[in-house]
């Protein structure tokens, strides 16, 4: 069983990247008003939480000075009146920060996905789903907690930091600065341990993901397992991977147990600090009761906002490898895209697509493994092309490259004489229409696939398309119709139920050209002459490209053509082609005995 990789597992960065985290801030800007909300609120927080120690000072200053006269009402008051102001900082507080947190979280995750729609399909090659769900979900929710409930803490802990200090230095500066010698000791243990907290904390998520994996490996595969007598290896590499979190969690736990006691004992030598040489200077009449209280309860809460503060340095280091990933997202540029000039034309794109040349076309999906070597095809309009030879040939490679999923590495797709990238990306596929050999479908019902293609078509029309393409009689038999949902995937249906769907939204779209790659390969043969049928349909007058795995398939094809290591070898028609007993009479021999055998076997 191997470890699946997480996207967690990227080591967490030592330096800051300032010019990153600018770009990252600039999805706050539309919530700058939030930002300065919080800001201020912090403040007046802060304050307020400085304050409450000060007016208990004052309330026993008054009791223990002068008891007789003590005048308790205007303390009790004004502390009343904070403790208010309290509480509304308190709810003002979370309610901008969460304000912030999920604008900058739809924010980031609406650009991220308006470019997922630019990028091109070589994009997608090179990243497996996993991580770009990865970057929409996980980074996009990791990024706005930063940007809303870290920066939370890091105004309120900066604020509050700056208020305890002042206000202890205008009450006895030097009792402050004898108090505040535990400051850089306690800001280095803080930052230490949650840097060490935060390692080993992903330490452990790592480790539960390859556990977790092992489970679902284990259960998945248990019938190879057995079959395989695999029981003992199995067990043998799970405990591995268990005691590999089993030492991660308990330096993860050692790190926490440590952490508390130093900040903790700290803490309580502030508080030494302040009660020896406090309690002296009240002996001596140099310092009232009530300023020692102050001091006594400022020293005890000044751990508080430089835990919280190195708490959310080490987050903010911590989620640099998110902010990495989703602005290099962001920042990609499509390899295919409209060339400025043609952007910026305002001139119509033609209502049709009549000839199309492939001209001493080069292209490679490794640049230095090319799968077309200088191929040359013309297609008139309304022709039908069907393209036949071995597995990796390059016969779905040329259809990509007439859809634009890609562009030759060297060579030209002319449409009408024009090269096809002085022409807008959207105008061209808007003319396609195309059924590959596993269809998507996506959740939902029949209906709203089909409409897929179109989606201001109406009811009548998707009817109509599921007719031409012969879907309508299954879908008929189903007990909801046209309202069965498909599951995800199209997981209800049949593969040959989703080809004919997938086929019904194809033609709903009304396109000039279809191409057809490999879309009856994986069906039964009834199921084939239902597609076959349907597709008899479509093609009509368009111009067509049928990639064919079965040669029954493209018998009337108007021309056909043999390709073999990226290069035409052969092309002509099915009976132009037989007569010259080569490459295609070959292949068709051969899977006309197969297909023989089958059907016998059958």
């Amino acid at each position: 069983m191997n470890a699946i990789a997480y996207h967690d597992d990227d080591p967490v960065a030592r330096r800051f990247d300032w010019s990153l985290w600018r770009k990252v801030l600039a999805f706050g800007r539309p919530f700058k008003r939030w930002f300065a909300l919080l800001c201020m609120v912090a403040i007046v927080l802060a304050g307020c939480e400085v304050a409450l120690p000060l007016i208990i000072a004052a309330v026993i200053d008054e009791v223990t000075i002068d008891p007789a006269n003590a005048r308790l009402g205007p303390h009790m008051l004004v502390f009343a009146v904070v403790c208010g102001a309290n509480l509304v900082c308190v709810w003002l507080f979370i309610y901008s920060a969460g304000q912030i947190a999920t604008g900058v979280g739809y924010h980031i995750r609406d650009v991220s996905f308006r470019k997922l729609q630019e990028l091109d399909f070589a994009y997608f090659d090179r990243r497996p789903v996993g991580w770009l769900m990865a970057r929409l979900t996980s980074d996009c929710n990791g990024l706005a907690r930063i940007m809303g409930w870290a920066l939370l803490d890091a105004v309120w802990g900066t604020a509050m930091i700056i208020g305890i200090v002042i206000a202890m230095l205008i009450l006895h500066w030097k009792l402050a600065l004898a108090v505040l010698v535990i400051v850089p000791p306690l800001a280095f243990i803080c930052r230490h341990y949650q840097f060490r907290l935060l390692i080993s904390s992903r330490a452990v998520r790592k480790a539960n993901s390859h556990v977790t994996a092992a489970f679902n490996e284990s259960i998945m595969g248990v019938r190879t397992t057995k079959a395989l007598v695999r029981e003992r290896r199995n067990f043998e590499e799970f405990e591995q991977t268990s005691t590999r979190m089993y030492d991660d969690s308990i330096l993860n736990s050692l790190y926490a147990a440590a952490f508390l006691p130093l900040t903790t004992t700290l803490c309580a030598a502030g508080v030494g600090i302040a009660l020896w040489y406090g309690g002296v200077q009240v002996i001596t009449g140099s310092m009232t009761l009530g300023t020692l209280v102050a001091f006594l309860s400022f020293a005890g809460h000044l751990a508080n906002p430089i835990q919280e503060m190195a708490r959310t340095i080490t987050l903010i280091q911590g989620a640099q490898a998110s902010a990495e990933r989703i602005q290099g997202l962001i920042d990609t540029e499509p390899a295919i895209a409209d060339s400025p000039d043609v952007a910026a034309s305002t001139q119509p794109e033609p209502d049709a697509i009549g000839r199309i040349d492939f001209h001493e076309v080069t292209f490679g999906y490794n640049p230095d493994a090319p799968v077309l070597r200088d191929f040359t095809l013309t297609v008139e309009p309304g022709q039908t092309i069907a393209f036949v030879g071995p597995t990796g040939g390059g016969k779905s490679t040329v259809a990509a490259l007439l859809c634009r999923f890609y562009e030759p590495t060297r060579g030209q797709v002319m449409l009408d004489g024009i090269d096809y990238r002085q022409r807008r990306i959207a105008w061209l596929q808007s003319k396609l229409g195309i059924v590959l050999q596993t269809p998507h479908l996506f959740s939902g019902s029949i209906r709203e696939n089909i409409r897929y293609g179109r989606t201001d078509a109406s009811d009548d029309e998707v009817a109509h398309a599921s007719r031409v393409v012969n879907a309508d009689a299954f879908i008929s038999d189903l007990p909801d119709g046209y309202d069965t949902e498909v599951g995800e995937g199209g997981s209800q249906l049949s593969t040959g139920q989703k080809q004919l769907v997938a086929l019904a939204r194809a033609i709903l779209a009304d396109p000039q050209i279809f191409v057809m790659d490999e879309a009856t390969s994986s069906v039964d043969t009834e199921t084939e002459q239902l597609l076959q049928a349907g597709i008899e349909r479509v093609l009509g007058s368009r111009t067509s490209f049928v990639i064919a795995h079965r040669l029954s398939t493209i018998r009337n094809a108007d021309r056909i053509v043999v390709i073999d290591d990226g290069r035409i070898v052969e092309q002509g028609s099915h009976a132009e082609l037989l007569k010259r007993d080569g490459r295609y009479a070959e292949l068709y021999r051969q899977h006309f005995v197969e297909e023989h055998l089958l059907s016998g076997a059958g």
